[in-house]
Formats: C-alpha cells, sequence, structure tokens
C-alpha cells in the first residue's frame, strides 16, 4: 500500500502562559503602540462582560453569554479585519463586535431583548449575533461567494464554538466554499465545552483543525489566550483569501472560563481544580506580564485603564436603561403587508397585556 495522500496541521503561539515569548515575535508586536490597543480592548470587553452579568442577576438583562477568558479570540480577529470585511458572530462574540464599532449600548439592547441593538450604527455590513450553533458559517459562505463574484476585496469571516463543528451547516458550507475558494475564513473558538458536553465527547479527531481536510482547504491551530498569534494568524488568513487563494479554518484553543450563559450552571459538570489552573493561562494576564516586562506598562496605568474602561461601561449602562422599550406591536411589523387573522388576534392579546408604558429596564 501506498500513501495517497498525507496532511499537516501547524499550530502557532507566540507569548507563553507566562509572558514570556515562545519565540521571535512577528514585527507588529515588537511594537508596544500596537499591543497596547490590544490589551485595552481586552480590559475592557471583560470590564463589559462583568457587568452585563451582574445587569441579568439583578433583572435588567437577559440571558447573557460570557466571553470571559476568551477575549483575545475576539479581539485577535477583529483587529486583523478591515473595515469592508464582514463579522459573521455567534453569541459569544462582543469582544470582536465592540472593536468592529458595535457599541455596548446596542449590544446590552440586544441582551435585553430589543432587537434595535442589532441595527448597528457602524459596521453596518456586519450581521447580527447568531443563536442557532453554527447555522451563520452558511451565511458567511455565501457572503463570501458574492464578494468573489462581484471582484470586491472582501473577507467574510465567521466566529463559532467547537459544538458548531458538528454541525451539518458548517460541513456543508466549508465543503462549498472550498469548492469555490471563496474568500472566507473560519474561526473556531475551541473553549472546551459545547454547553455541557466537554470537547473530548463531541469529536474523536486529533485537532477540529483538521476538519478541514475534507473540504480542500487549509486547516490550522492558534492559542487563542495569545492575543499576538490569533492577530497574525487571522491577518495571513484574511491576506490569503484576499488573494483569491482560498479559505482557511482557525482553531484557536482556549477554555469558557464562565458559565455557558447565565442560564448554566457549570458546577453540575465542571472540575474546580481543572478550571482553577486554566486561570493562569487567561489571556489579559499573559499580555499585561510581558507589557509589564517590557517596562512599556505598570501597575498604576493599569489600575487606570481598569477605571476607565469601568466608566466607559457605566456610561453605556445608563444610556441602555434610559431608552424606552419598543412597543408591543413590533415583534409584529415587518412581517407581512396585511397581518393574517391568527397574528392579529395574537397582537391584540398582546396589547390586551402589555405593561404600561415606561421603562422596562429600572
Amino acid at each position: 500500500m501506498t500513501t495517497a495522500a498525507s496532511f499537516h496541521i501547524g499550530y502557532t503561539q507566540y507569548l507563553g502562559p507566562n509572558g514570556e515569548p515562545a519565540q521571535p515575535l512577528p514585527a507588529f508586536a515588537r511594537d508596544p503602540a500596537a499591543l497596547i490597543p490590544l490589551y485595552r480592548a481586552m480590559m475592557l470587553t471583560r470590564a463589559f462582560d462583568t457587568k452585563a452579568v451582574a445587569l441579568q442577576r439583578t433583572g435588567k438583562l437577559g440571558t447573557f453569554a460570557s466571553s470571559v477568558g476568551q477575549e483575545a479570540i475576539g479581539v485577535g480577529v477583529a483587529s486583523a479585519m478591515q473595515s469592508d470585511d464582514v463579522l459573521f458572530p455567534s453569541y459569544r462574540d462582543h469582544a470582536a463586535q465592540l472593536l468592529r464599532g458595535v457599541t455596548m449600548t446596542e449590544s446590552l439592547l440586544y441582551w435585553g431583548g430589543d432587537e434595535r441593538g442589532s441595527d448597528f450604527s457602524v459596521p453596518r455590513d456586519d450581521f447580527p449575533n447568531c443563536v442557532p450553533i453554527g447555522t451563520q458559517v452558511c451565511h458567511a459562505a455565501g457572503a463570501a461567494y458574492a464578494f468573489l463574484l462581484r471582484h470586491e476585496p472582501r473577507v467574510a469571516v465567521a466566529i463559532f464554538g467547537d459544538g458548531g463543528t458538528s454541525k451539518g451547516d458548517f460541513y456543508e458550507a466549508m465543503n462549498m466554499a472550498g469548492v469555490w475558494q471563496a474568500p472566507l475564513v473560519l474561526v473556531v473558538n475551541n473553549n472546551q465545552w459545547a454547553i455541557s458536553v466537554p470537547r473530548s465527547r463531541q469529536s474523536a479527531a486529533q485537532t477540529l483543525a483538521q476538519k478541514a481536510i475534507a473540504a480542500g482547504i487549509d486547516g490550522l491551530q492558534v492559542d487563542g489566550n495569545d492575543v499576538i498569534a490569533v492577530h497574525q494568524v487571522v491577518h495571513a488568513a484574511l491576506a490569503k483569501a484576499r488573494r483569491g487563494d482560498g479559505p482557511t479554518l482557525i482553531e484557536a484553543l482556549s477554555y469558557r472560563l464562565g458559565d455557558h450563559t447565565t442560564a448554566d450552571d457549570a458546577t453540575r459538570y465542571r472540575d474546580s481544580e481543572v478550571l482553577s489552573k486554566q486561570w493562569e493561562f487567561e489571556p489579559l494576564l499573559r499580555l499585561r506580564t510581558y507589557l509589564m516586562r517590557m517596562n512599556v506598562w505598570d501597575k498604576a496605568q493599569d489600575e487606570q485603564l481598569g477605571k476607565a474602561c469601568l466608566a466607559q461601561v457605566e456610561q453605556a449602562v445608563d444610556a441602555y436603561l434610559a431608552i424606552p422599550p419598543p412597543d408591543t406591536s413590533a415583534m409584529f411589523d415587518h412581517l407581512y403587508q396585511a397581518l393574517p387573522l391568527a397574528l392579529r388576534e395574537q397582537l391584540a392579546m398582546a396589547q390586551r397585556f402589555a405593561p404600561p408604558a415606561g421603562n422596562r429596564h429600572g
């Protein structure tokens, strides 16, 4: 028997867990002026995330999906994208969304059950949060094919969890994008958990990146807690797609330090000792340690940044809480030119039991 084909899955890491370079850094990462904004973005995301969970616990926000411990993935991806690229996020990607121009108030509106929060003022072409698992990969592949047909130098970027790679939507979209050589970058946030199902029970594959092989596209792994590595790998994949050299599947290895959502209790299925150990690898600590070792960051600056981030978040929360809720009839708008009888009856019932006008968030 001879070998018909062989494949290789590369792994990229620049900063180790102790904040020391694991290999020579890429050119951009040797400039503190390029790294500090990435750290600021992760700090702001962490502050926003913490406040959003608190708002949910006090009844001022709906179910929320925390990104704690995974900030480097969203920030690394978004910082590598061009403004006219299009992001297809999952429900855990506010780190990328905030860096792309979605406001914290818009995000809070969405998580408060108000779809006006998906009407982004800045990244107008970016798609809203995708709650169904993996279905945004199909949307991203379609958009990428449209960019190809229109000869537009744009790239579609989809971020989704490790559980999403078990869905048919993922395989089908990736397969067609490979056939088309479409400008598509797929980023798997492998945080080791699909709700309560561990990575080991989802797939027997040694890596999730190797699922790209069946589609005839490049697949690789990156340390998802190393924002330098995520940025560099995604930047290269975007450049490749823009050249017309096809899609890339990137598996970013991280860990979900929080619950799946605020409706979950991960203590029921996750080992507390494993969780405690994983905090040693989290991305903010890693980059902060490196910046301090470079003598371009110190404790006073860090405390000042923390206060500034909290102030930004509180300002966004105040704006969110002050926005009057939409009228009850809003959920029936834009469905039909004329509502059918069944929906007219539902509208009448909704209006009958609607809460009095006022601030629903208070």
